[in-house]
C-alpha cells in the first residue's frame, strides 16, 4: 500500500515519484531508469551500484532536460550483480533514502523492473 504522506515519496493509488523530485531523505517509492552500473572487483567487497535518472532522461549522451538531471545512486550490498538490472533498464524502487558523499542513495533497495531496452 502506497503512503501518501508528504514526503513519504508515495502516492495514493501506487503511484511512483520521478528521480527528480525526490525529497531529501526518507522511504520513498520512484520511477527511473539506469543510466549506468558499477561492479567491483574481486578483491574488493561486494557491492552492485547503479546510477538512475529519470525516465524522460535521454540515454543517448545528451544532455537531461532543465530539471530533469538528478541522479540517485542504488547499491546493494554483499551482491557482485543483481538480474535484470543494467543499462537502460526503466525500474521502480522502493528504499530508505540517504546522502552519500553528496548524492541521494539507497541501500539494498525493493525493485521492480518496469521495461528493458532492446538490443541491438
Amino acid at each position: 500500500m502506497a503512503d501518501s504522506r508528504p514526503g513519504s515519496g508515495g502516492r495514493p493509488g501506487g503511484g511512483a515519484v520521478p528521480v527528480s523530485l525526490l525529497p531529501e531523505r526518507g522511504r520513498v517509492v520512484c520511477d527511473g531508469h539506469i543510466e549506468s552500473v558499477t561492479y567491483m572487483p574481486a578483491n574488493q567487497n561486494a557491492a552492485f551500484t547503479a546510477i538512475v535518472t529519470d525516465l524522460d532522461v535521454p540515454h543517448s549522451g545528451g544532455k537531461p532536460a532543465q530539471g530533469a538531471g538528478r541522479r540517485l545512486r542504488v547499491v546493494w550490498l554483499g551482491r557482485r550483480r543483481v538480474p535484470g538490472i543494467e543499462a537502460g533498464t526503466a525500474v521502480r524502487l522502493e528504499g530508505m533514502l540517504a546522502q552519500s558523499h553528496g548524492l541521494p542513495t539507497m541501500f539494498n533497495p525493493r525493485y521492480e523492473i518496469l521495461s528493458r531496452q532492446e538490443h541491438e
